[in-house]
């Protein structure tokens, strides 16, 4: 239980549990009363490298004895070039300036700001089910869930929503979905936004909150093509999907496209707070100096912990253990859809993985929260996600074993047993 302590947190945060975590380690989190739980929401996507890791930990705890904080526009140091000198090594061909900030949301905000000082263009194109944040601006970017909105509006202007292809929601082939779309996409450049106003266009590789969807590869294909005739920035908004999530580095190399602004956070820094804003230095040049930036923004402990982690993630080869495990965790997934129907649709790419439950054709969230609750009575930490909240989303950390899948699915199956049946 919880000391009574946890009161006077805001109520504003929704809560899972009411677990209190003593410590982690790997794929696992231990309460005070030494009980293990697999971690599969992995901090909502951010601890890749796994709970404490051993290398993230000691890069940690060397910087903090040299220096906490060297703000970057008063001095350079040595962890944020090391941290550019990893992230060159892995991002995509040609992104070579970063600008650092704490959060996703932040990092946001500023490929926005960078897209319209680049293209002195106002407008913003976002997709269904996005979500970007909870700034003002951000919020007005996301539309996965009214909550994220709600009784905050009227919010920034000038952001128009174009359909993302869910394929499982819409009930077409993924080819019908994609030609359906971007002919609204199109149609939209028509109708509400012209291209010639349009700085650019914000898009998860894979939705993230908005229900682990992902998309056709020709999809991303398609907007690029459509950026390069019109002149409008594709921005990837990697902050979920990135650092092997998907098992690739970034999402944007399944579909083989390279986007003119890449957006990381989540996953960079193994739990420290940091973001990034990566882009051409053509590009960058276009940002007028002074116009943006931020105290704490390429934090000297984070900056250390972020290398350290893509270190981590190059050496394990946790990328290609996250597309190893994700086969794994699919077809354990899948075999249970067949003895449970309300497991409508499973996908995923890597350990990004999703079952979205249904009964008669319509979102089933109550069957979702009893079984990620049976989950958690059992040792396994699960989340949902989904406009409608009927998506349980899997999200081990890239180190998971084999046996810790298996372990997760068992539980999962029992789960299922008791309360869909």
């Amino acid at each position: 239980m919880p000391d009574n302590l946890t009161a006077h947190l805001s109520p504003v945060w929704t809560r899972l549990s009411n677990i209190l975590v003593e410590r982690g380690e790997g794929a696992c989190l231990y309460d005070t009363a030494g009980r293990r739980y697999l971690d599969f929401t992995c901090g909502i996507a951010v601890t890749n490298t796994g709970h404490c890791h051993p290398k993230v930990v000691a890069a940690i705890q060397a910087q903090a004895a040299r220096l906490l904080h060297g703000q970057i526009n008063i001095v350079y140091h040595r962890p944020i070039l090391d941290l550019i000198g990893e992230l060159l090594t892995v991002v995509p061909a040609g992104l070579d300036s970063f600008f650092f900030s704490n959060s996703g949301a932040e990092a946001v905000e500023g490929a926005v700001k960078l897209a319209k000082q680049a293209t002195g263009r106002p407008n913003v194109i976002v997709f269904s089910g996005s979500f970007h944040g909870r700034t003002h601006l951000t919020m007005a970017m996301t539309t996965s869930k009214t909550i994220y909105r709600g009784r905050y509006q009227p919010l920034v202007p000038g952001i128009f929503v174009a359909p993302y292809p869910y394929v499982y929601y819409y009930g077409l082939d993924p080819d019908a979905t994609t030609d359906f779309c971007l002919r609204e996409l199109k149609r939209l450049l028509k109708s509400q936004t012209a291209a010639e106003e349009t700085a650019c266009m914000v898009v998860e590789p894979v939705l993230g909150e908005g229900g682990y969807v992902v998309p056709p590869p020709r999809f991303l294909a398609e907007l690029r093509h459509l950026c390069d005739e019109t002149g409008i920035l594709l921005v990837a908004d990697e902050i979920q999907t990135g650092f092997g999530r998907t098992g690739r580095f970034w999402a944007v190399e399944h579909a083989g496209v390279v986007p003119d602004i890449l957006i990381m956070a989540k996953g960079l820094a193994s739990g420290l707070p940091l973001s990034c804003v990566a882009t051409r230095q053509g590009l960058a040049a276009r940002w007028q100096t002074g116009s943006h930036g931020g105290t704490y923004g390429g934090n000297a402990v984070a900056c250390a912990a972020a290398a350290a982690t893509v270190r981590v993630i190059k050496e394990e080869r946790l990328v290609e253990n996250a597309a190893e495990r994700g086969e794994q965790l699919m077809a354990g997934l899948r075999a249970l859809q067949a003895d449970f129907p309300r497991i409508g649709d499973v996908r995923g790419l890597g350990l990004m993985v999703a079952c979205e439950f249904t009964r008669d054709g319509q979102p089933d969230a109550a069957a979702c929260k009893a079984a990620v609750k049976a989950c958690q009575e059992d040792g396994l930490l699960l989340l949902t996600c989904g406009t409608y909240d009927n998506v349980i989303r899997w999200i081990p950390p890239l180190v998971v074993t084999p046996e810790q899948i298996e372990e997760g699915l068992r539980i999962f199956a029992a789960a299922l047993d008791r309360v869909v049946g």
